[in-house]
């Protein structure tokens, strides 16, 4: 916990590797100090086919999720500072987001709780 799963366009992996925006996400992330070191998992789903709004421009779209009990301010810090640093990262991309998501404690189970 927490998960972060970038969709985005093929070409974007020609501009950086694949390994470079995987650690830029995860460094944004922890730099937050939300989250504890080693726990921050960074997924990257390219698409080759898709539109927006009628286009091909390029696009990141990071789906956050991390578990409940996080203030808004929080989760609007960690948006500003995964967007920012993809933004450094790709200057010429139009479409830089990120939304977070909550798990519910109630009902997240893994592996080693049962």
């Amino acid at each position: 916990m927490p998960h972060f799963i970038l969709d985005c366009s093929e070409r974007i992996m020609e501009l950086k590797s694949p390994e470079q925006i995987i650690q830029a996400v995860y460094k944004a992330a922890e730099s937050t100090h939300l989250f504890t070191e080693g726990d921050i998992k960074v997924r990257i789903n390219p698409f080759k086919y898709y539109t927006i709004g009628g286009t091909q421009d390029d696009f990141i779209h990071v789906f956050g999720n991390i578990m409940e009990g996080r203030s808004d301010k929080q989760k609007a810090d960690l948006s500003r500072k995964i967007v920012s640093t993809l933004k450094m990262m790709f200057p010429e991309v139009p479409i830089l987001s990120i939304n977070i998501r909550e798990f519910e404690k109630s009902s997240y189970i893994k592996k080693s709780m049962v």
